[in-house]
């Protein structure tokens, strides 16, 4: 079992397991059972710990009872939708929590409504993973830094050791 230690500044909960790393946690607020189970999934698989919600009322819930660093909404839900939660949920917290909205809507009036109220980034839908992957880090490390690496982990672009010279 992985237990999520809570830190008091808001940054990635450290996992305590087998591999030690830090993660961020994603809320994901889909009325789509399947859109919300499968986005749940992929991002579980790259790290995330994630947290689902099946409409913007209970996203707003969630949000005050768990650490979540970053909330993925979709736009049309019961209760209310993905930018009304969004405004609920600044309006309690106090902290700085990115969002990203999806929408099979994405007009220009509906983009210009979110980037209002400060939305980081709106997916057209259907999504396309990795789209959404390379959104959601990128949100990620402009609110929190870059993602810490995994111990014995080197970036694409570091420098490598020059290898060992015969002698």
């Amino acid at each position: 079992m992985v237990t999520e230690l809570r830190p008091e500044s808001g940054g990635p909960t450290k996992a305590s397991g087998p591999d030690d790393q830090w993660r961020f946690s994603i809320l994901i607020a889909d009325d789509d059972r399947g859109t919300r189970e499968t986005l749940g999934e992929m991002l579980r698989a790259r790290g995330f710990r994630t947290v689902l919600a099946a409409d913007g009322g209970e996203a707003v819930e969630l949000v005050q009872v768990d650490l979540v660093h970053l909330v993925l909404f979709d736009m049309h839900m019961p209760r209310l939708t993905g930018l009304e939660a969004f405004a609920v949920i600044r309006q309690t917290l106090d902290r700085l929590l990115p969002a990203v909205l999806m929408t099979a809507d994405a007009n220009n009036d509906l983009i210009r409504q979110a980037f209002a109220a400060q939305v980081y980034s709106v997916i057209p839908k259907p999504v396309n993973g990795n789209v959404v992957l390379h959104t959601l880090e990128r949100a990620l490390a402009k609110v929190y830094g870059p993602r810490p690496d995994k111990p014995g982990e080197t970036k694409p672009n570091a420098p490598q050791p020059p290898p060992p010279t015969e002698e």
